[in-house]
């Protein structure tokens, strides 16, 4: 490549105190079999750790700085100063597989009016927490296949024309979290016409939550700013492109199953009805236990107990984000000024 090449691509990552994890994410980028010209942008938001001399590591990066402000926008400023006519997405604890740029641009370029691509997950982990998180993301993708068009793509492994991201403002910095911009930009795009795709082989692998606990928190989080997309596109909340229907239907049932225990001590002959209650969940697992099944076993013999975890963790993340929203003007606004 010599000066006067154009850079076709541009890689962009967020990090804040990601010296230990972005060096594998690095390493894979340098070793991509994309055959044009691309180059990596690392956006450091506000970090206190050696990151920016972990990154001088390696010289095909661009580091740049900015006060701490959200991985929204550290996406937004790497998307302002993109010189690709395509930006690509992904997290410093990351590391795509050779051929994840190319299956990514590919698809991005099979038409015109193709806005956007998502890519998968992928995880080597061991502990059982890891090994069901990983079942979830592939049950999601099982719903992805299904659509010849999607309506979400999530950071880890996305893909955009920049002058479309540009145009929708980025991602909304009013997700001060890396928690549902996506969902918001995602959906925002699908809004107004723009079409999306699904690429199952373009592969990043990554560190899941390895704890229960840590994991319930995640999905906390994640419901309860999933809200604030939903709330700003409404019409999605029945239906989406990546969510399993079953999995919204299971949220009613642990605040049912709790509500009937309350009542149980006043009532013994109500035990019935909690017992039921429990039943039904278990039907409404059953899919994803029978994919688990085939899959990992082990997995599958703790999943209505995960499954059943889950769901309480997203309905008080729904709740709550209910409950907050009812205090707080609705925003209208389309992203952030990129």
């Amino acid at each position: 490549m010599n000066s006067n090449d154009k850079v076709a691509v541009s890689v962009i990552i967020p990090v804040y105190n990601g010296a230990k994890r972005i060096v594998n994410c690095l390493g894979a980028l340098c070793n991509q079999d994309f055959p044009e010209l691309f180059e990596v942008i690392v956006v450091d938001d506000g970090s206190t750790d050696n990151v920016a001399e972990v990154v001088s590591r390696y010289p095909a990066a661009r580091f740049v700085r900015q006060a701490n402000a959200g991985p929204g926008v550290a996406r937004n400023h790497g998307a302002r100063i993109a010189l690709g006519e395509v930006i690509l997405f992904t997290d410093d604890d990351c590391v795509p597989l050779p051929d994840w740029m190319s299956r990514l641009v590919a698809s991005l370029r099979s038409g015109e009016r193709i806005a956007g691509v998502k890519g998968v997950y992928r995880s080597k982990q061991k502990e059982l927490t890891a090994r069901f998180v990983q079942l979830e993301y592939e049950d999601k993708y099982d719903v992805m296949k299904r659509h010849q068009y999607i309506d979400f793509i999530d950071t880890y492994s996305a893909g955009f024309k920049r002058s479309i991201f540009m145009d929708f403002g980025g991602y909304d910095a009013s997700f001060t979290t890396a928690c549902a911009e996506d969902v918001d930009l995602s959906f925002r795009l699908s809004r107004a016409g723009h079409l999306m795709l699904f690429v199952p082989n373009a592969i990043v692998f990554h560190t899941h939550p390895n704890g229960v606990w840590i994991y319930l928190k995640k999905k906390y989080k994640f419901a309860y700013w999933r809200m604030l997309a939903v709330r700003k596109t409404p019409e999605k909340a029945l239906k989406d492109s990546h969510t399993p229907q079953l999995m919204k239907l299971q949220l009613l049932f642990p605040p049912a199953i709790v509500f009937l225990l309350v009542l149980l001590p006043f009532n013994l002959h109500l035990w019935p009805l909690p017992v039921s209650a429990f039943g039904v969940f278990l039907l409404t697992c059953l899919p994803f236990l029978a994919k688990a099944t085939a899959k990992d076993f082990p997995v599958a013999a703790v999943s209505p107990f995960l499954l059943l975890l889950r769901s309480f963790s997203q309905f008080c993340g729904v709740t709550n984000a209910l409950a907050a929203f009812a205090f707080l003007p609705k925003r209208h606004a389309t992203g952030s000024q990129v």
